[in-house]
């Protein structure tokens, strides 16, 4: 019988990738792998872990040791463990939790194949097809890893190191060979997307890899996630506008808007770089929907420089937003060179006060479509309404569309147009219009 092996994956979707990948080699080399099971019963378990930040850390060490419980009563077999947690702490881990039978980082987690006695010889190893986790309508697709930004609170590129560009030529085989699975929808996610190919040649190629991934046929949307303020490649831009397939969203990270704290952030912008950013985004992508993340509390952080972010939010009246308070991470600029003097009480208050003035945004701007109609994917049905998302909306991160079951029967993965109804802080309401 063949072995079972169940996949964990946490943290982001880059990770997934990797588990992803993992389980493709798995199965080309006789394993039945499932992921994120319910009730994993005498089999293998891999779980590959999040070292980011200490929420995401916290996730990985007590699934960990739940497992490990499981091993020790008996109801799984063995626990290998992978990812970024394992690359930056491994020799910690290895003494802390002897119950793991291997430790993979970041990059070396094919040894496991290895270490399993599949095979004997890693360089034997043949490229597989992902084993896709999500639906099969859409897929994450991971261009390039690691980062060379060293933003000073940043640990990714003490985890993952330089930045590393894929050959376009496979990821675009990548591309075509899910759209023949039945893929419609790709996230293009990377560290720090727009720096794609510039360790290849010193030049952007971002905006030439999603034109060229736009021009496959069946690839019906597009969606970029994690792009960087600082020496914005323009061009991409004209792809967004020109490219039907390529929505109209663009994840981009900001931080902060004050001079003062983006210096100390190591951010290599400006206030005055980044509203212009902003402004040219509206104006080159008309409707674009842009989703960012901010910080308050980092060191130094002053009731002035806190008013400037707050009225930078009211000013760019994001789509999308999150907020986080800073939590130092060890090795990084920050907890070496800085003091954590912001108190966790003022952090906390910033952070519910940005929110507060974002949900208010989220509302005024989500009632704005009330009444449009919107191209809707259809990712499952959930009681008494399927789920589905414009183009303006990452699986899992942003808002939905629910779909009353009563009014048709709706196919999993496929689009229809969708009169919007009514409108929810975040998510929206409609009926399908039948063709």
């Amino acid at each position: 019988m063949m072995k079972t092996i169940d996949f964990i994956s946490l943290g982001c979707s880059k990770n997934l990738v990797d588990s992803e990948m993992l389980m493709g080699l798995m199965e080309a080399n006789g394993y039945l792998c499932t992921h994120d099971s319910d009730n994993p019963q005498g089999e293998i378990v891999v779980i590959n872990t999040c070292g980011f930040i200490n929420d995401a850390k916290e996730e990985s060490i007590n699934t960990i040791l739940e497992f490990a419980q499981a091993k020790t009563e008996g109801r799984i077999e063995k626990l290998f463990v992978m990812g970024c947690l394992s690359e930056r702490y491994l020799a910690d881990l290895e003494k802390e939790i002897p119950e793991v039978d291997g430790w993979y980082g970041k990059f070396n987690y094919k040894q496991l194949l290895k270490d399993l006695g599949t095979i004997d010889n890693l360089e034997n190893i043949k490229q597989a097809p992902r084993h896709i986790t999500t639906p099969r309508h859409y897929a994450y697709i991971k261009i390039s890893e690691g980062c060379d930004r060293h933003c000073a609170y940043c640990a990714i590129p003490l985890i993952t190191g330089r930045h590393q560009s894929r050959p376009m030529d496979e990821i675009l085989d990548e591309v075509r060979q899910l759209v023949k699975d039945g893929t419609k929808e790709f996230n293009v996610i990377a560290q720090e997307l727009t720096y794609y190919g510039i360790d290849l040649d010193g030049k952007q190629h971002i905006a030439e890899l999603i034109e060229k991934m736009a021009d496959i046929p069946g690839v019906e949307w597009i969606r970029l996630h994690y792009a960087y303020p600082a020496h914005f490649p323009w061009d991409l831009l004209r792809v967004m506008r020109e490219k039907k397939n390529v929505c109209n969203y663009l994840d981009i990270a900001l931080q902060h808007i004050s001079d003062h704290m983006l210096s100390l952030m190591q951010r290599h912008v400006t206030k005055e770089e980044t509203y212009e950013l902003i402004r040219k985004m509206r104006e080159e992508v008309p409707g674009i929907h842009i989703r960012t993340t901010l910080m308050v509390g980092f060191p130094g952080e002053t009731d002035e420089d806190f008013e400037e972010l707050k009225a930078f939010v009211k000013w760019a009246r994001f789509e999308r937003m999150g907020a986080f308070a800073y939590s130092e991470e060890e090795g990084t600029y920050s907890e070496m060179h800085y003091e954590d003097d912001v108190p966790e009480e003022v952090k906390q208050q910033r952070l519910d006060k940005l929110m507060r003035i974002q949900q208010h945004i989220s509302a005024e701007l989500e009632a704005e479509k009330v009444g449009q109609t919107l191209k809707v994917i259809i990712d499952r049905r959930e009681g008494d309404y399927y789920v589905g998302r414009t183009a303006f909306c990452s699986p899992e991160v942003d808002p939905e569309v629910l779909i009353p079951v009563a009014e048709r029967e709706l196919t999993i993965g496929e689009f229809y147009d969708v009169k919007i109804t009514d409108s929810e802080e975040f998510d929206l309401y409609g009926t399908t219009i039948k063709q």
